[in-house]
């Protein structure tokens, strides 16, 4: 997990590291992170032009360092003060954006800069909040940000993070604590699960989902966790699906939960009327479960359930039917809200996902891609988390890490690529992680 770190977080690590380290050495690492990372942009450093905009603060300190690591390297550098800065830089092959950063808190209105001269920013661009992701005035839109400790929320969250560019973490000797993270490869190392004694139903899943309306539904909920380890499925669906065709592993069930199984995804393709029969059937249940799609009523979630113990996966419209406002450009915050409110671990879907749990953890899922922008490929997800809950994991760490193997699988498909293609790309990631075998 890489952190996510708040203004007011971020500023105690900088005294940790300060009382530790020194400012000194602090602003020297950082300013050689940027200078590196500058240079690999440039590809060649010596005789290319470079501005460095810098302001009064630490933020320009590091600007300051990382210019003069350039000028040594070869390149023609100009320091330009904010205080006395043109209305456009221009001859130059690339900018150091090193204004203003965590502190930022009023309008900025950056030089202008032509599209063809790269702009490397020193933690954030200049000009955004850093907490809510608020654009504040007129920012550079970088080609790389550096983050400095930990990434912060304006990287992932609100109209700040289309202007960030490829983020790259330099750590420069800070250490932060933050409940808060973005979901990196590294942390599927322990998301396949078995044991020599598994059977059956050890991993057993409850799906409730598929109408005649919406037969596929139950498909692709079931070949999404069957793709994610579920070892026994009971499918549970309002009306007779028709002659749609499940996978062979698929057992129809007698309209009950299984006292066996170990966790229940139940909504998709239920039709939005179903809340009052859904509720019912969920009454009783004392596993996990995960809602979405039709699912993700404000009456079924009037049913009393243990805290964490529910996932909700809503996008942005199944989201404001829930809370009654839309989720906003600051999606952490909105994910924690409902969280909050609900007592349930939440997974706001979209381009990038944030799952936040009751007690203010949150994750933040960047690996989804376009070819997940279609019909179904919910449903498969939500299959995924179910699994994973039925394999071990808690309500949190499964949606988390299922979200993130979902935008994994997606990566790996075609731009116009169905949903029905997913479950493959799903068990193909897996195969990746799993863990060897034991002597």
């Amino acid at each position: 997990m890489i952190p996510i770190a708040t203004v007011e977080a971020m500023r105690r690590a900088d005294a940790r590291a300060v009382a530790r380290r020194g400012q000194d050495a602090l602003v020297r690492d950082a300013g050689l992170a940027v200078a590196l990372a500058a240079g690999d942009l440039l590809g060649v450093v010596y005789g290319r032009r470079v501005a460095a905009l810098v302001g009064p603060g630490l933020n320009g300190a590091d600007g300051r360092v990382a210019a003069d690591q350039l000028r040594r390297r070869g390149a023609r550098v100009d320091l330009v003060e904010v205080a006395s800065q043109p209305p456009a830089l221009r001859g130059y092959d690339l900018v150091i954006d090193a204004a203003f950063g965590l502190g930022c808190t009023r309008p900025y209105r950056a030089p202008h800069v032509p599209p063809t001269t790269l702009v490397v920013a020193v933690d954030l661009p200049s000009g955004v909040d850093a907490d809510t992701g608020d654009v504040l005035g007129q920012p550079l839109r970088a080609d790389l940000t550096v983050a400095l400790g930990a990434l912060k929320p304006a990287h992932v969250t609100g109209h700040a993070a289309a202007y960030a560019g490829e983020l790259r973490l330099a750590t420069v000797g800070i250490d932060v604590e933050s409940p808060a993270g973005v979901v990196t490869p590294e942390d599927l190392g322990a998301f396949v699960r078995w044991s020599h004694d598994d059977h059956k139903w050890v991993h057993a899943l409850d799906v409730v989902a598929g109408s005649a309306r919406m037969p596929g539904a139950a498909d692709l909920v079931t070949r999404g966790a069957l793709a994610a380890g579920a070892s026994m499925i009971r499918l549970t669906t309002r009306e007779p699906l028709g002659a749609v065709s499940l996978a062979s592993e698929v057992v129809r069930s007698d309209g009950q939960v299984d006292r066996r199984s170990r966790a229940v995804v139940a909504g998709p393709g239920l039709g939005r009327d179903a809340a009052a029969w859904l509720g019912a059937l969920l009454a009783p249940v004392r596993v996990p479960v995960v809602l979405d799609a039709d699912g993700l009523s404000p009456d079924v979630l009037e049913l009393p359930h243990p805290p964490e113990e529910w996932v909700l996966t809503p996008h942005d419209g199944e989201y404001e039917r829930l809370r009654g406002t839309p989720a906003g450009s600051d999606r952490m915050a909105a994910a924690r809200s409902l969280a909050e409110a609900s007592d349930c671990v939440v997974v706001l879907k979209g381009p990038t996902t944030v799952v936040a749990a009751p007690d203010g953890r949150l994750r933040v899922v960047r690996s989804g891609t376009s070819a997940l922008a279609t019909a179904g490929t919910g449903d498969v997800l939500a299959g995924i988390i179910g699994a994973s809950i039925a394999r071990g994991h808690d309500t949190f760490e499964a949606a988390a890490l299922g979200a993130f193997v979902h935008g994994l699988a997606g990566a790996r498909l075609a731009r116009y690529a169905r949903a029905g293609d997913l479950p493959a790309a799903v068990a193909a990631v897996l195969s990746e992680h799993e863990p060897p075998p034991r002597a």
